[in-house]
């Protein structure tokens, strides 16, 4: 047993492969190093095998899907380009409030589904089963989406549905099991390349639109800011006219900006199978925030340039429900400039983009649904795990509620789409601020537990204040972001359902848990601040010994990317 152990551990951090090798005379001293237990059976039966690289590029992937390139349009429609930049700007400070927070909290104690079980331990058991549930119907129900979307995309080229819609999704769903179900390294490395290709893509479409506002386009019209300038601009009116009008256009771009933007959940997710976590995940959370703010507030405003919120192109695309980049605001604007092809290698890449997300939902869904069981919240055979360390039957959980993706095919894909697009953006909010009320009650736990704050391996200089100002915004949101049903006309029973869903939904698992088990909130004295952390502590210095050693040699895959973190973050 203890060879097997140490055996397992050594294959656990992948000392011998590609990314991180020892020299063969050093080979005993570093199983020695390791001698005792497999890091892969110290929570549960998951294995440590996500590089650094591969940590980083999920958090920054797992964000970008279809959105930020085609739905943003109907966003800039409703509060034109001014309403849009500052909403996502604003929304960029809440999500960078909950980052900080969840690199302190989940750098001192980096275990599997880490900030759902940090709901149960620091908070309330109630609460964590509440959280847990309410993170795996998010991210099923984006699988659910991005495959949705992946069908609405490909239209573009079909738009006379000449292959029936089904074979797309089923092409889709079998492609992610393969990568999820076979072992976590290949959905690493799958997702590590799928984030670098949609990180070239925002890139260059951020590119693209400065060099065609400056004059770079077939029609030699250097715009500028021209469409800030013209009429209704660039403060549009929604709904209503007048102030109230262009405060429900920004109100709406704040909502649109809510359901685009994340990362910390992702990062924190992943925390449970990153090699060396008390090094990687400090170095991600910093990463994918600066890599947010650049891509999301640079995304807003080349979009408010590059095209008018009142094109009839992009108007009529969004209204008649156009299929993949047609409703783009970056193919509109290649098309009005006489651009050919463009339009066709965006859409393809857009493709990517949703594919890429729908791979990271299956992985969070089904580490959450994993967790969960761990923490027995759910039932206790969805904690088996093959050889690789993938929790098989967790991930056929989530793939067979990708079918539900189904429904597209007999109803307008469109209003699926939709029906999804209000289901997730409520719990995502909720998932976001349990996040910060368990990382406050953390924080209270530490000082009630007289635990100092130099003791945290990683420290913000400006926590706990962000907490209260992300606790705060998501509050607001929560409680408006189905504002649309007060308006006249605009009360519609799906949108009640869809939009308070995951609300109704918390609330009940909470209060049905804690009145059937009788649970309490946890003392702060007696939160339960370290298990599982010696385990890691242990790690944490025999990776500091192993690099002290010399005995890690960076592969080249992980000397590119040192190469590109460096030059470009």
């Amino acid at each position: 047993m203890a060879t097997e152990a140490k055996s397992s551990a050594i294959q656990t951090y992948e000392i011998s492969g590609k990314d991180h090798h020892v020299a063969g005379v050093e080979t005993k001293a570093v199983e020695a190093m390791f001698d005792g237990a497999s890091i892969g059976s110290r929570d549960g039966d998951t294995i440590r095998k996500l590089q650094p690289r591969h940590v980083a590029l999920i958090g920054i992937g797992g964000t970008i899907g279809t959105a930020l390139f085609v739905a943003i349009g109907a966003a800039l429609t409703a509060g034109g380009p001014a309403s849009l930049l500052i909403a996502f700007s604003l929304w960029t400070t809440v999500i960078w409030g909950v980052n900080e927070c969840m690199s302190e909290v989940v750098t001192w104690l980096p275990i599997n589904s880490a900030f759902v079980r940090f709901a149960g331990r620091f908070v309330d058991e109630a609460f964590g089963v509440a959280t847990g549930w309410n993170f795996f119907i998010c991210e099923a129900a984006l699988v659910a989406f991005e495959v949705t979307a992946c069908t609405v995309i490909v239209t573009f080229w079909d738009p006379t549905y000449k292959c029936p819609l089904w074979v797309y999704i089923l092409v889709v769903i079998a492609i992610y099991a393969l990568l999820n179900l076979i072992t976590v390294h290949y959905y690493g490395e799958a997702e590590f390349w799928f984030a670098i290709g949609k990180v070239l893509l925002i890139t260059a479409l951020i590119i693209m639109t400065f060099i065609m506002m400056v004059g770079g386009n077939p029609k030699h019209d250097a715009f500028g800011f021209r469409n800030w300038r013209i009429p209704g601009a660039p403060f549009a009116e929604y709904i209503y006219t007048g102030d109230l009008g262009r405060f429900i256009g920004f109100f709406q771009c704040l909502t649109a900006a809510s359901f685009v933007i994340a990362g910390p959940d992702y990062l924190s997710m992943a925390a449970g199978e990153a090699i060396n976590p008390r090094k990687t995940m400090p170095e991600a959370y910093k990463v994918v925030f600066a890599r947010l703010v650049a891509f999301f507030i640079l995304g807003s405003l080349a979009v408010g340039i590059i095209v008018p919120f009142n094109d009839p192109h992009l108007l009529h695309a969004i209204k008649s429900h156009q299929p993949g980049a047609a409703r783009s605001p970056y193919v509109i604007a290649l098309q009005n400039f006489g651009v050919p092809v463009l339009p066709h290698i965006i859409n393809a890449a857009v493709l990517l983009s949703a594919f890429s997300a729908g791979n990271s939902y299956v992985f969070c869904a089904s580490r959450t649904l994993y967790g969960l069981a761990l923490e027995r919240k759910a039932p206790r055979i969805l904690t088996k795990c093959s050889k690789r360390g993938v929790p098989y039957w967790s991930v056929s959980i989530v793939l067979a509620i990708a079918l539900l993706s189904f429904l597209s095919v007999n109803k307008n894909s469109n209003v699926v789409l939709n029906w999804f697009v209000s289901l997730i953006t409520a719990s995502q909010l909720i998932n976001f601020w349990t996040m910060c009320f368990s990382y406050l009650r953390w924080r209270a736990a530490l000082k009630a537990q007289n635990i100092p704050l130099s003791e945290l391996p990683r420290k913000s200089k400006w926590t706990p204040y962000p907490a209260y100002w992300a606790l705060a915004m998501l509050s607001m949101m929560i409680v408006f972001q189905g504002y649309s049903l007060w308006t006249p006309d605009g009360f519609d029973v799906s949108t009640l359902i869809f939009d308070y869903f995951a609300v109704w939904v918390f609330i009940a698992v909470y209060f049905g848990w804690k009145l059937i088990y009788r649970t309490r909130i946890v003392p702060l004295n007696e939160v339960d601040l370290f298990t599982g952390k010696r385990e890691i502590d242990e790690d944490e210095l025999r990776w500091r010994e192993l690099e002290r050693s010399g005995a890690l040699d960076k592969g080249q895959a992980r000397t590119i990317w040192s190469a590109i973190r460096k030059f470009f973050f």
